[in-house]
């Protein structure tokens, strides 16, 4: 067998060659997702990308016989680990044919890579975005991933595993919320005794004031989630770039703040799954695929993501949580919607995962970051 040469991504078609390798591992698995290559391929430029604007990264594909057959990515975000204290390299487009020498090497590459700068451990996988494709899938491979969440075949796990890495913070799990849930009766009778009080109002959001309304959900993530064990935090430029790329499509009437006194104190925000057009669309590649998304997307999407619920420390206990969700209930089986993914929430943050439950929501996927120390 011929030894395993590792490309650094620098040429148009090398990129391309890097971008469009999934489809080598996925192209029989009705699950999968295609990422959409414009997408791709703007957060992999150093000129267009959002993570390029505070960090650096490198690209690779993994060759043999002629033949791609892995790629991976190295990334310092020297901000990042200025905030938490770390020396951390992320890596992630980590895909590879089902064989441990590939991945292995591709490894390898990475903590050179990472020694060279100074480094002292690997985090990941994410594709640069800290919510793109978060993790290892390890359970829940009955139905495709709702929006920004990733899907990888089940020797991923064991190649971590078998390599030394371990998990970086608790599971992160996806549920699955529906009309029919037997906490939903009751959440809605405690948040009309909420709504009595009146301290609580729910708004949806006001895209005309964009950029203040993401200053105010920058503000929410990183004072409500700063409590959570390794949390790694949210720059502005990666709030905006996230928050703009669902701007067309987004109803603001399902991007809800909750506010006490006309200050804002809470966010959940609730996305239609793209996911369900997306997976015909095979990753735009081809002039038709555009057509076969425009005719996809008018279609009424039975899932609507909830990407995010935060509330205020000083808020949780009071019943903030509870209004949006049941507020969110109401609008979003109002408008069509069939069924809810809640995703994703760490278990390491007791508050959602317990609410989730209450409300009678089920797990139906669970992911894992990973660390090795090198």
């Amino acid at each position: 067998m011929n030894s395993i040469e590792i490309q650094t991504v620098r040429t148009t078609r090398e990129k391309r060659i890097f971008l469009t390798f999934p489809w080598r591992i996925y192209h029989d698995d009705p699950l999968w997702v295609p990422p959409l290559i414009p997408e791709r391929a703007k957060a992999i430029d150093p000129q267009r990308g959002s993570f390029f604007k505070r960090g650096e990264a490198d690209f690779f594909v993994a060759w043999r016989d002629g033949e791609p057959v892995g790629t991976i990515c190295a990334a310092e975000d020297p901000p990042t680990n200025a905030k938490r204290g770390k020396q951390e390299c992320v890596f992630g487009f980590f895909e590879y044919i089902d064989d441990q020498e590939v991945a292995g090497t591709l490894v390898q590459r990475v903590i050179h890579w990472a020694k060279d700068r100074g480094l002292n451990a690997l985090f990941g996988p994410f594709n640069l975005d800290y919510e793109d494709s978060y993790g290892v899938l390890l359970e829940g491979r009955d139905r495709p991933p709702a929006l920004l969440c990733g899907h990888s075949p089940s020797y991923y796990q064991h190649f971590m595993d078998e390599f030394g890495f371990q998990p970086a913070r608790g599971d992160n799990l996806a549920f699955e919320i529906d009309p029919s849930a037997p906490g939903l009766p009751r959440l809605t009778r405690l948040a009309e005794k909420l709504r009595v009080r009146g301290r609580i109002s729910v708004r949806g959001s006001d895209l005309t004031q964009f950029d203040a309304e993401v200053d105010r959900v920058h503000y929410l993530l990183n004072t409500s989630l700063a409590h959570l064990p390794d949390h790694i935090g949210w720059h502005r430029d990666a709030v905006e770039a996230t928050l703009s790329q669902f701007r067309a499509i987004a109803d603001p009437e399902l991007v809800l703040f909750a506010e006490v006194s006309g200050e804002p104190v809470g966010w959940l925000a609730g996305i239609p799954n793209l996911n369900e057009a997306i997976i015909r669309a095979n990753g735009l590649r081809r002039p038709w695929d555009y057509l076969k998304l425009w005719w996809f997307m008018r279609r009424q999407p039975e899932c609507l993501a909830l990407k995010s619920v935060v509330v205020l420390p000083e808020y949780w206990n009071r019943g903030v949580a509870v209004v949006l969700f049941d507020e969110m209930a109401r609008r979003a089986m109002a408008k069509g919607y069939k069924w809810a993914d809640l995703s994703l929430t760490s278990a390491d943050n007791p508050n959602t995962p317990i609410l989730a439950e209450h409300m009678g929501a089920k797990i139906y996927k669970r992911y894992r970051v990973y660390r090795l120390h090198i």
